[in-house]
């Protein structure tokens, strides 16, 4: 079961009894500390992270709102005050829930289900994985399946109903169109820059005008309709 690390900080060592023994009671809160003021609480997370605080507002010197204005990194945050005036202000702060004193144990278990809900959505988007590029591909010439590395291809041309397929200043015929071969690679380091052509970005060896030089002496030109585009993203893919 995941577990979030919690901090509690308030001024008032009941709240801290009635807190603590909350947390006791659910399986996945695990108090790594507790602080008594704003400014102990900032020394404390300066030396270590934590998912989760369980927040008093008014506190001297420093109050929990102000805590959480300087906080660089903050963690998720359920308030526990006594004061219900703070409320708007600290969903303003993206704050997952505010517990007005006295609460009682269903209603601080509902903010902690809160909490590990975002949490597990944080973590899932974290290590969701980005679908590989493509490193190679089949295509049909003449009657077989030919075998491509991508990386060896400079440029995609579209000639008739089939398409050129260069690598080492050489092309073989394929019959598929060019916007096949876009839509597959979109996410790649091909970039369509014509209709009748699509670059290899690791392949340029520099631009001129309207005008492509690939680094087999092939000269492409940028269509009108994809300059804007097309150029954009050269420049920020190749950081030219």
């Amino acid at each position: 079961m995941d577990k979030l690390n919690a901090l509690i900080i308030d001024d008032e060592p009941l709240a801290h009894d009635i807190l603590q023994s909350f947390c006791d009671n659910v399986p996945f809160i695990n108090v790594v500390g507790q602080c008594y003021s704003a400014t102990q609480a900032l020394d404390f997370l300066s030396k270590q992270s934590v998912d989760l605080l369980f927040l008093d507002i008014n506190m001297p010197m420093l109050s929990g709102l102000d805590l959480l204005k300087v906080l660089k990194e903050k963690p998720q945050v359920v308030i526990t005050s006594a004061y219900q005036e703070h409320a708007l202000e600290s969903y303003e702060l993206d704050v997952i829930d505010y517990l007005l004193k006295p609460f009682s144990f269903e209603r601080f278990l509902q903010a902690c289900n809160k909490s590990l809900n975002h949490y597990k959505l944080v973590q899932q988007a974290t290590h969701t994985e980005k679908p590989h590029s493509i490193q190679q591909m089949f295509i049909k010439v003449d009657k077989k399946q030919l075998k491509i590395n991508l990386a060896d291809v400079s440029c995609f041309e579209a000639y008739g109903n089939y398409v050129k397929v260069w690598r080492d200043g050489q092309s073989v015929l394929t019959p598929r169109t060019l916007s096949s071969f876009v839509e597959q690679l979109k996410d790649s380091s091909f970039l369509q820059v014509h209709k009748s052509a699509m670059v290899n970005l690791e392949h340029i060896r520099f631009i001129e005008g309207n005008k492509i030089t690939l680094v087999d002496e092939r000269e492409i030109h940028i269509g009108k309709s994809f300059k804007a585009q097309a150029l954009r993203k050269i420049f920020e893919l190749t950081k030219l």
